[in-house]
């Protein structure tokens, strides 16, 4: 649970903590709660998310503006939006088994920091390199917190700065919402670009690939439960071979979509639901 902490009262706060207790004591489990209530609490819980091991949160970090429109089917950009960042955290959620069931299969190649032992790029081959990925696959975020902050410009916006310098050009800023400070993405130069999603089935085709995603991931644990990987690498490549043939059916088929959007056919004909 995130949550903007700044607006919560003693009252609530209190009446919230006995109602958790109760929970417990009854056997429920509840998501922990999160500070977002300035610029840099929301990155001190970025990186709480990744030591508690619950990444499948970390989109609710995330803010895309939506536009004000409704689709031919009744569904609003920001529903779509939406639909997109819940499998963005289901994939994520799979991506960590992952990540922690290759660690434990093969102790001996990954480092205490969860980096494969002997990896090297341009060293060995695909292998070695998607399986630093693999099993570490947040491994930048938090190599990165120490030197990430966030200066709040007191307009409802903080910039992020690595180094004292703009982080990604300046491009990724943060913003003050009802539920309290997210992680803005550039929308208004995204939206711009012809790849971003116009149309709601240009939206569900990126919730598909989300989705094809997270089942070529599943696929990958499964075989790894059956064992017949001789090292890493070789499961890496095997991860790797199902999460690319994932990737490129759905980005054929998004693809199609756009030049059928350029022909002016809207997308029709395509009818991924999410």
């Amino acid at each position: 649970m995130v949550e903007n902490m700044k607006t919560t009262s003693p009252i609530r706060t209190a009446s919230w903590s006995g109602l958790t207790a109760a929970f417990l004591v009854l056997g429920g489990c509840a998501d922990p709660t999160y500070d977002t209530s300035t610029p840099q609490a929301t990155l001190d819980s970025m990186q709480s998310m990744l030591e508690e091991e619950r990444p499948e949160l970390l989109p609710e970090l995330l803010y895309v503006e939506p536009r004000d429109i409704t689709f031919e089917d009744g569904v609003t950009e920001a529903s779509a939006i939406e639909d997109v960042r819940a499998k963005l955290s289901d994939m994520l959620a799979q991506l960590w088994r992952v990540a922690r069931k290759l660690q434990s299969e093969f102790p001996e190649e990954v480092s205490e920091d969860g980096l494969p032992e002997a990896v090297g790029f341009g060293r060995d081959g695909f292998g070695d390199w998607f399986g630093a990925i693999l099993t570490d696959p947040f491994g930048v975020l938090q190599e990165q917190r120490d030197r990430l902050v966030a200066e709040d410009m007191y307009d409802g916006t903080a910039a992020l700065l690595v180094d004292d310098e703009p982080a990604f050009g300046g491009f990724v800023s943060m913003i003050e919402t009802d539920d309290g400070w997210r992680i803005a993405l550039p929308v208004q130069y995204a939206q711009s670009s012809e790849y971003w999603p116009q149309t709601r089935y240009e939206w569900s085709v990126i919730a598909s690939m989300l989705l094809g995603i997270e089942n070529s991931l599943s696929d990958f644990e499964r075989e790894l439960n059956r064992g017949g990987f001789r090292s890493l690498s070789h499961a890496s490549e095997r991860a790797g071979r199902l999460l690319g043939e994932s990737v490129v059916v759905q980005s054929v088929i998004y693809g199609m979509m756009k030049r059928d959007d350029d022909d002016e056919d809207g997308g029709m004909g395509f009818g991924f639901g999410g």
